[in-house]
């Protein structure tokens, strides 16, 4: 695998690990069913081997033939759910992880140096990131409708965003029976990850039981579901009982206001959704934005980040903004760049405000006397239209022989 192939890797592995995650999380879940089901075939066969030794008044042969009968039932309901989560659940995901593995192919297939994947598999991969950042940003119907234009529902993973949106939304509107639901099924890989979403969820429901002035309702939900905490967050825990001790609501000045602070829901629906994505290998962030800040951490420089042409004549010198560069452009990826840094620039290029052409030994810099530069090509174009040149920042105007020469070093 050529160079330019192992830096797109690490932006492609959640289109592999997601399906892994899930089709781990399916077979969990049939194994689950199965020690379970197992477990009541086990005590039927237990009582059934142990009626065969009870004698024809204990047991008659019709008792016999229906223990038997259930039993054989039993087996065929768990050979039918098994069948149906297989089919409904994990034959899809193993068709959806087949096709995105032939889809990285291409970055294996491509072992020359010269080689890069072609034009059509980076349109796709595109598509794949703006159909992602779509559905982190709730714009499920255009990226629903994006994704089956371009075929690419199998790369994409809109079933799991809608599942974290609509908990999200719940969350957002005081509601944790959702959320809740979520952690009961996710228990384990929650207590591997040591996650505490369930605890504040439940310490939750705890305070708007508090606010509700359902004191006697709140120590009976603290002992059923907080206790299991006690020892793990005693802080958090002695905190929150601490609210039985206020009849209304605490004053502004207590240090336990935070608590009934409505943002807490809104904090609930980002913990939720940052720990959805952990635990099934997406990144906090979407692709195209993280994407998006490798390339403008390349080419932000701090001239793109101070105010618009300030200028500083004492010094001689100017700061301005080039009117082509995508990281000084506040209307669009300019926002994204103040979240970044600065790239380290051993050697600069210098490009002409005016023709978008690099200044170099055959095309020189010139520069007013306020200090902005241009190309002597420009500026000798815009004399022979003009009679003269203009400064287009400052409208200064004055005769080529008037411009001094400038020499980088």
């Amino acid at each position: 695998m050529n160079p330019s192939s192992q830096q797109l890797l690490p932006f492609e592995q959640p289109l592999a690990k997601v399906p892994h995650e899930q089709l781990r999380k399916g077979f969990r879940n049939i194994q689950r069913n199965f020690e379970r089901d197992f477990g009541i075939l086990a005590n039927a066969c237990t009582q059934l081997d142990a009626s065969a030794g009870y004698t024809a008044e204990d047991i008659s042969n019709a008792q016999a033939s229906i223990a038997i009968d259930t039993m054989i039932d039993t087996i065929r309901a768990f050979q039918n759910r098994v069948t149906e989560v297989n089919s409904a659940t994990n034959r899809p995901m193993l068709r959806d992880l087949r096709t995105r593995c032939k889809h990285l192919t291409v970055l294996e297939d491509a072992e020359g140096a010269s080689l890069a994947p072609s034009r059509e598999w980076k349109d796709t991969r595109m598509n794949r990131w703006i159909v992602d950042h779509m559905l982190r940003s709730n714009n499920t119907l255009s990226a629903k409708q994006l994704a089956s234009a371009e075929g690419i529902e199998a790369l994409v993973d809109i079933g799991i965003f809608e599942e974290i949106q609509r908990i999200n939304s719940s969350l957002r509107s005081q509601v944790c029976t959702e959320a809740l639901a979520w952690c009961s099924e996710n228990k384990i890989p929650l207590r591997k990850a040591k996650s505490t979403l369930e605890l504040e969820l439940r310490l939750q429901e705890f305070i708007e039981l508090v606010r509700s002035n359902r004191h006697l309702d709140a120590i009976t939900y603290s002992k059923r579901y907080l206790s299991q905490w006690h020892s793990s967050h005693p802080d958090e825990l002695q905190q929150a009982m601490t609210l039985l001790a206020y009849r209304f609501h605490p004053p502004k000045a207590s240090s336990y206001r935070r608590l009934y602070d409505p943002q807490r829901w809104d904090a609930l629906a980002t913990l939720f959704t940052n720990t959805a994505y952990s635990l099934i290998s997406l990144p906090s962030s979407s692709l195209l934005s993280l994407a998006l800040y490798a390339g403008i951490s390349a080419l932000k420089h701090p001239i793109c980040t101070t105010p618009f042409d300030q200028l500083d004549y004492s010094l001689g010198r100017t700061v301005g903004k080039t009117h082509d560069c995508p990281v000084c452009d506040e209307a669009g990826l300019g926002d994204l760049a103040l979240v970044v840094p600065s790239s380290q620039h051993l050697n600069s290029s210098l490009v002409c405000a005016i023709s978008g052409e690099l200044m170099d030994d055959t095309n020189p810099p010139l520069a007013f006397n306020n200090g902005f530069v241009y190309s002597t090509k420009a500026l000798e174009e815009m004399e022979r239209q003009e009679g003269g040149v203009t400064c287009p920042r400052s409208h200064q105007r004055l005769q080529m022989s008037e411009l001094r020469k400038v020499y980088v070093t």
